[in-house]
């Protein structure tokens, strides 16, 4: 009976368009009535969740990215990048993979790599003559690398749930980062090649990259000190993270000059906004997550998956296609709060690493983030270009069927996990 008020309660709400974080909470409080606890449980479960040191992490990350988007540092990573590889034929896409890449090492954050990337790198592509529809869709793609590259908003929540190391968490995510980063120019030769991507006939000097080179170097040395710090132990991500925060606003303040003290209201504002949606979104899911437990539910499914003697990579495909249906409709952070609490004793019952199970979630969430109808990749990709949605998917196809096969193969070869540990 509970399962059927709590599932059913969240899927109506879902369905007549109520936020998932509102509909969390209210299938968790009216599930309630079916047991004799006090409704104060729910405020008391979301306040748990995020009195923790990780969690402050999340919107440091937010900010700092933020600052690093105002700050003039994303723009002077896609100028270096630019440098490099641009003047080849379909250069700026390789260039877009690139920046896409080096700002993920920086932000964490999907949506937050494809406006800042998208916003300084696609009309200028579109205006060499680069395809419109594959641009976009390859925009949308690459910012999927936000996520995987580490620092990552959604390992920090991971790790937080399922009390594991943030900084293997982070190794796992650099190889599956540089696998999906060579996929995605190895597509972009093919099709630079095939539909005659516009080649840059101005060539890049020595003297012009050493001077991009040197604009770019202390935002280049901003994931050294974020990913250094983590790895040597001198810092935990919640520090580092912090630290970003500072390295980021004196670098955009005093050395690029192109922040003001009037913009910083605004930034932290637009942080705040953020922050607090994906906070709200923890809260309630962990809520909803405490009643499945402590409902017997969760206890029951276990037992259920255990006795069917499942072998770990089948476990481990069957997981994978269930998140990636409901990555379609549900936001990243919230599909990880939901089911790890029910899905990890699962996994750790089978032997599986809590490590390769942690990319498992984290890249089938990101894959969810380029896949109508919530895909929130698609929607900052449709912002920057003004294209349609339709039009930018078929654009993604190629770059997504490439991003989705480094995916499974992840989930059947463990080892690539935790390659770095």
């Amino acid at each position: 009976m509970t399962a059927i008020v709590l599932f059913g309660t969240m899927i109506v709400l879902l369905i007549i368009g109520v936020p998932i974080s509102v509909s969390l909470g209210a299938a968790t409080m009216a599930s309630l009535l079916c047991f004799d606890v006090p409704m104060a449980v729910v405020p008391q479960r979301m306040f748990t969740a995020l009195d923790s040191v990780s969690i402050m992490a999340i919107p440091l990350f937010v900010l700092a990215g933020n600052l690093m988007t105002e700050g003039g540092i994303s723009r002077r990573l896609v100028d270096f990048c630019n440098s490099i590889i641009g003047n080849i034929r379909g250069g700026m896409g390789y260039a877009m993979v690139l920046a896409c890449a080096f700002f993920a090492a920086l932000s964490g954050s999907a949506p937050a790599t494809v406006l800042a990337i998208g916003g300084m790198l696609y009309p200028d592509m579109v205006r060499l003559g680069y395809p419109k529809e594959r641009c976009a869709g390859l925009l949308t793609v690459s910012g999927g690398l936000g996520p995987i590259i580490p620092p990552s908003i959604i390992m920090v929540v991971y790790c937080t749930i399922t009390n594991s190391s943030v900084g293997d968490m982070f190794k796992g995510g650099i190889v599956a980062g540089l696998m999906i980063s060579i996929v995605l120019v190895v597509i972009c030769i093919y099709y630079s090649n095939k539909e005659k991507w516009p080649k840059n006939t101005e060539r890049t000097s020595i003297i012009q990259l050493a001077k991009h080179f040197i604009h770019a170097l202390p935002a280049l040395f901003l994931p050294f000190v974020i990913l250094g710090g983590i790895y040597s132990g001198l810092m935990t991500p919640t520090e580092s993270a912090a630290v970003a925060v500072i390295y980021s606003f004196i670098v955009s303040v005093f050395v690029y000059r192109e922040l003001h003290p009037r913009d910083i209201y605004r930034i932290l504002l637009a942080s705040g906004k953020s922050s607090a949606m994906i906070l709200f979104i923890i809260a309630t899911s962990t809520a909803f997550s405490w009643l499945f437990t402590f409902s017997g539910i969760s206890g029951q499914l276990v037992d259920a998956i255990v006795a069917m003697n499942l072998a770990p990579w089948m476990f481990c495909l069957i997981v994978a296609l269930v998140l990636l249906v409901f990555g379609t409709f549900l936001e990243g952070i919230a599909t990880c709060v939901l089911l790890v609490p029910v899905l990890w004793p699962i996994a750790q019952t089978l032997g599986i690493g809590v490590i390769h199970f942690g990319m498992i979630m984290c890249i089938a969430n990101v894959i969810g983030c380029m896949t109508p109808p919530v895909a929130v990749n698609l929607f900052a990709a449709a912002s920057v270009s003004k294209l349609k949605m339709g039009d930018i998917a078929k654009g993604e196809l190629p770059f997504f069927l490439g991003y989705t096969a480094v995916f499974f193969l992840i989930v059947f070869v463990p080892a690539l996990s935790t390659l770095l540990l």
